[in-house]
């Protein structure tokens, strides 16, 4: 039983985890080599697109959608799509998809005179599963050894973990007053009544030993 609870809870964790991973914002530090759209089928991967631009039509299940081509100072190449989150999830409030574009373009550059931008993302890139993280913000820095301090998600994860534990004092401290006492007097019925059948069980047999 201890093992079923412990895989279940690193499960629980587990999803936790990768959920926050995709959802809160990551930066790159990048030289952009292209901006264009492209029209997206939707299929079994749609979950991991936004949904359309705010003010146009929603139901369709194609649509051109933004990209942005980068390279990272390694070589690596990354490639985002810049989609409108609107009132959605997850709550970036993203609603400026057409200027970000235009502000990718503008910091486009080449090998030879790399300029090198931050882009402020979410999500995950898999080529296998054709998932591409949303870009949400980009702005030019110096150079590639910048260094991006995730003040929200710190601030963000300390709140969480504060609540967390939080929860987790309270529910052991009410389990202590509540229901442990309550474990504890069941536990003791079954021991007095398993002692008074075990004393009956007794006198009937020396009864029957006395016929």
């Amino acid at each position: 039983m201890r093992y079923v609870k412990w895989t279940f809870w690193g499960l629980v964790w587990l999803l936790l985890a990768g959920w926050l991973h995709y959802t809160l914002p990551q930066h790159d530090i990048v030289r952009i080599t292209d901006t264009y759209s492209k029209r997206i089928d939707f299929g079994e991967n749609s979950i991991f697109w936004a949904t359309a631009d705010v003010g146009t039509d929603g139901t369709s299940v194609n649509r051109d959608v933004f990209f942005i081509q980068a390279k990272r100072a390694d070589d690596r190449i990354m490639v985002y799509r810049n989609e409108d989150t609107g009132w959605g999830w997850p709550p970036y409030f993203k609603f400026d998809t057409a200027n970000l574009q235009a502000e990718a373009g503008d910091l486009k550059s080449t090998a030879a005179d790399p300029q090198w931008a931050v882009v402020r993302h979410y999500g995950w890139r898999n080529e296998y599963l054709t998932i591409f993280p949303n870009a949400v913000e980009v702005w030019p820095v110096e150079g590639p050894d910048v260094r991006i301090i995730p003040w929200f998600n710190i601030v963000l994860l300390t709140f969480l973990a504060a609540l967390i534990w939080g929860v987790r004092v309270r529910w052991i401290r009410f389990r202590m007053k509540r229901i442990d006492p309550v474990i504890e007097d069941v536990e003791e019925a079954f021991d007095a009544a398993g002692d008074s059948i075990s004393g009956t069980t007794s006198r009937l047999g020396r009864f029957f030993k006395r016929k």
